[in-house]
């Protein structure tokens, strides 16, 4: 007889499963989700382990599964995910399970309940009934209140029909969370380059094995259009496809274009979907019911029942990083997903991660390359504005040259985009009297003046106050001078310079609501304005018909701070921001507002030489042993005392493993060195690329003294930001 014994585990802080007894009445196997008691609460939990053996004298100490829950087992090729990810990135198991487990509330659905004809008209007729009458007449059931509506009564008109038998009420069947996608709905004509990709990307979904392939192509030239034709093979197969996004806020445009596709949208699946949508868009998926889930990096674990492709697009977006919690990265776990799952994945992007090229180069990916618009457009011309030699007036952040081109470009009827990566009016509050600056108490960092709010704001802890009236060092009144441009100052700017044009300034802290964000893209999109001021918002995948200008308004700002990736990163966005212009109508242009025009970023952008950037900085990053031709990991350690805190950081370093692949550099305070009024300091692990950096943190960790008090350590293996 099978040992009546379990390991579950649950989605807390732990690493490890609890053991307990199956009461006769229920029948488990791994992957099952159950109710079991946890302290003195209930929690759901997964089957990690079936026919446990457990010490015969601790049997009647062990607990009973309360309840077998009725929902489609985790898979075995989740819960390998959920092992793989907590291996890799150090992080207890139960936290890695609980992203498996965001399913919302899982009660029973709210019924809704309809109206249809059912017996002879009522004896008593009035003008009212006869419309509730009119609207029933063929025999096709409605909610009560849509008949109320169509008809112009009140719901009393119908609960008196009801009540004298002219109409009976039935439970209608919910609604789907997502309709099924036709995959010969509307069928693309593809050029030959978009065709033979397609091709490629169709015979890998046919062939059901694992494979990686990138799909590189010059903004505007169709990534989305080829590998859409992969997802229509999956549905055809009956497969499931996950396409994950890096900001599932900034995809409207691509719905409709999945919709206009396939004739419906896919499910979503992001924070803002409401508990009730969450739970069943959770248990369809489960079920089988969907067929494309478009997500944001946490719909990489979803229990899909019949996977059977995925796709990351933009892959090289730095948002695919989770910051907190379990660091994970989603690009590279959906590759293992994939793997885990034996299905093939697309990775997508004009501008991919170095990482995922040099991949590609070396034969580990295949890879698909657009060279072309589609359509037959132009990439823009870009050209350098060298701010040494014709930077704008005092006062101004628009240089004569851009303004020129702005306002030709308004003359044309053509729109144009200013782009700046700066939130608010100003980064800085200066006292003209005494120079005091205005800084957050928390954190080591200035404060932001947001002048549509009126407040100083910290973007790194969210503390904010009003501008005060004089200054609290020398009580100098009105003497505040705002430092530096923000999207707020240059619309100021632009108010000045083209009086009359419509502008919309983009940023995410002006955006109250997805709704109202995708409504203001929307209007971008139809030339509802004529100048759009935005910050990273406008830069991912948006098509704007008649928008042929970009102003790059500060094109070195990404390049300012010691993030090995800066140089990577300032190129991937610049070139999606330019990518904006010239998509469907007339020629693009770019303008790169710059101190450092011969910067091999910008030279690189400047003649349209991607290759020429990517070469330059695959030299550099094997040079140094970087990514990925080396191993990083990141040690932060934070304390509320500085002093506390950078002891803890010396006496970890002590302990570290010594290994002759392996340099541990630090302990030194990070480049923000406080935050949220917390001391960081910041210890940073180097190793050969095939080296098992996890294995190595594993055992250092082991040897870490406990942290007391307010101290805290983090491991962030493979760390994206470094600040």
């Amino acid at each position: 007889m099978a040992t009546p014994f379990i390991d579950v585990l649950v989605p807390v802080a732990l690493d490890h499963t609890y053991s307990y007894r199956v009461p006769r009445e229920l029948d488990l196997k791994p992957g099952d989700l159950v109710a079991v008691p946890l302290g003195a609460r209930q929690v759901v939990g997964v089957v990690w382990k079936d026919n446990v053996d457990i010490d015969p004298r601790l049997h009647n100490r062990m607990k009973d599964v309360e309840l077998k829950l009725e929902y489609a087992p985790l898979k075995p090729e989740l819960r390998k995910l959920v092992d793989w990810i907590a291996d890799y990135t150090l992080s207890p198991r139960g936290m890695v399970l609980r992203m498996c487990l965001r399913m919302g509330d899982l009660g029973p659905a709210r019924e809704k309940v309809g109206v249809r004809l059912a017996g002879p008209p009522p004896k008593r007729m009035t003008a009212a009934r006869a419309r509730v009458l009119s609207v029933l007449k063929d025999g096709i059931t409605l909610l009560k209140s849509e008949v109320a509506r169509e008809a112009g009564v009140s719901s009393g008109v119908i609960d008196g029909l009801i009540d004298e038998g002219a109409l009976e009420t039935l439970i209608l069947p919910p609604e789907p969370v997502a309709r099924p996608p036709d995959p010969e709905h509307e069928v693309p004509d593809l050029t030959d380059a978009q065709a033979r990709a397609a091709d490629v990307l169709r015979a890998n979904v046919l062939n059901k094995a694992f494979s990686v392939t990138l799909v590189d192509g010059v903004t505007g030239s169709g990534k989305t259009e080829v590998y859409f034709e992969a997802v229509a093979a999956a549905i055809r197969e009956k497969k499931q496809t996950l396409i994950l996004m890096p900001e599932i806020a900034l995809t409207a445009q691509f719905l409709d274009r999945f919709a206009r596709r396939f004739g419906v949208r896919p499910a979503e699946w992001h924070s803002e979907i409401a508990p009730r949508m969450r739970a069943r868009t959770w248990s369809a998926v489960a079920a089988g019911e969907v067929s494309v889930v478009v997500g944001a990096r946490s719909a990489l674990f979803l229990p899909y029942s019949n996977l059977g492709l995925i796709i990351v697009d933009e892959e090289h977006d730095p948002a695919y990083k989770q910051e907190d919690g379990v660091r994970y990265h989603a690009r590279d776990m959906a590759v293992v997903r994939a793997r885990e799952t034996g299905v093939p994945i697309v990775l997508a992007s004009a501008t991919p991660s170095v990482e995922t090229v040099v991949n590609a180069k070396r034969g580990r990916y295949g890879h698909l390359h657009l060279p072309e618009r589609f359509g037959g457009q132009h990439l823009p011309s870009v050209e350098a504005i060298d701010l040494r030699r014709e930077g704008p007036p005092r006062g101004r952040f628009i240089s004569p040259r851009l303004a020129e081109a702005v306002k030709i470009a308004l003359e044309r009827g053509e729109q144009a985009l200013l782009f700046l990566n700066r939130r608010g009016f100003a980064p800085l509050t200066l006292c003209n009297a005494c120079g005091h600056r205005m800084a957050c108490p928390n954190c080591d960092a200035w404060l932001v003046d947001h002048r549509f709010k009126r407040r100083l704001v910290c973007h790194h802890c969210g503390y904010s106050m009003p501008p005060p009236e004089q200054c609290p060092k020398c009580e100098a009144k009105g003497s505040f001078v705002a430092v530096g441009p923000g999207v707020e100052r240059l619309e100021q700017e632009a108010a000045e310079l083209f009086p009359g044009a419509r502008t919309l300034v983009l940023s995410s802290d002006l955006v109250d609501t997805m709704e109202r964000l995708r409504q203001e893209l929307d209007d971008v999109a139809q030339g509802r304005f004529d100048i759009v001021i935005g910050t990273q918002l406008v830069a991912k995948g948006h098509h704007f018909p008649k928008l042929n200008l970009v102003g790059i308004v500060d094109a070195d700002l990404g390049l300012a701070n010691g993030d090995p990736r800066a140089a990577e990163r300032t190129f991937q966005l610049l070139h999606q921001v330019v990518g904006r212009a010239g998509r469907e109508e007339g020629r693009g242009y770019g303008f790169l507002q710059t101190h450092q025009p011969e910067h091999p970023v910008m030279r690189a952008l400047i003649a349209q030489d991607r290759e020429a950037f990517y070469s330059a900085e695959i030299a550099v990053r094997e040079a140094a042993s970087y990514p990925p031709f080396g191993r990083l990991a990141s040690l932060l350690i934070s304390g509320a005392d500085k002093h506390a805190t950078e002891s803890y950081a010396r006496k970890i370093a002590a302990v570290s493993p010594i290994h002759e692949d392996v340099r541990v550099l630090g302990p030194a305070e990070a480049p923000l060195a406080v935050v949220r009024g917390r001391f960081r300091f910041r210890l940073l692990v180097k190793s050969p690329r095939g080296f098992d950096l996890s294995a190595y943190l594993r055992e250092w960790m082991a040897a870490v003294p406990k942290a007391k008090g307010t101290l805290k350590l983090e491991v962030d293996v493979d760390p994206q930001s470094f600040f």
